[in-house]
């Protein structure tokens, strides 16, 4: 439930409760009148009795409607909506690698990752020659080496 309902709600049950008070203080007052009679009158104990109890009640309730303001007045949560960004692909320019660059950058991209040695194996180069390429598209800022023990994985940068 919202605080402002709560409040309110605490604000209606404080009303009626005040409504019981005044009803219950009227009628112990009849109540004391009669047993007290007309020769104590109002300095009879029990009036005193029945004045503190009052005043408690009176005093319990001025504290559930200064909570039930504070509910009221207090702001609401605010909803926090989630989405779920897919991120843009941007276009990756190639025209600019030279052959061999673009064959090695096309099978990174298909596979997502693969072993240095297995690009290797798939291209035919030697190590030297695979070795430079894969650094030359790593100064571009197109892939990345992963260290994997005695191999190196390339993988495409990620921003």
């Amino acid at each position: 439930m919202e605080n402002k309902k709560v409040g309110y709600l605490l604000l209606g049950i404080s009303i009626i409760i005040i409504f019981i008070i005044f009803l219950f203080n009227n009628a112990m007052k009849e109540i004391v009148i009669g047993q007290c009679g007309p020769v104590h009158g109002p300095t009879c104990e029990m009036n005193k009795t029945i004045e503190q109890q009052t005043y408690l009640s009176l005093g319990i309730v001025a504290v559930l409607i200064i909570i039930a303001g504070i509910l009221i007045s207090s702001k609401p949560k605010e909803r926090i909506i989630l989405r779920k960004v897919h991120p843009k692909k941007k276009k990756i320019d190639i025209s600019s690698l030279k052959p061999e660059e673009k064959q090695v950058f096309k099978l990174i991209q298909e596979t997502k990752a693969i072993f240095q040695s297995d690009l290797i194996d798939k291209l035919g180069f030697g190590k030297a020659k695979m070795t430079r390429v894969i650094d030359r598209l790593e100064g571009q800022g197109l892939v990345e080496r992963k260290r994997r023990g005695m191999t190196n994985i390339v993988v495409l940068k990620e921003d």
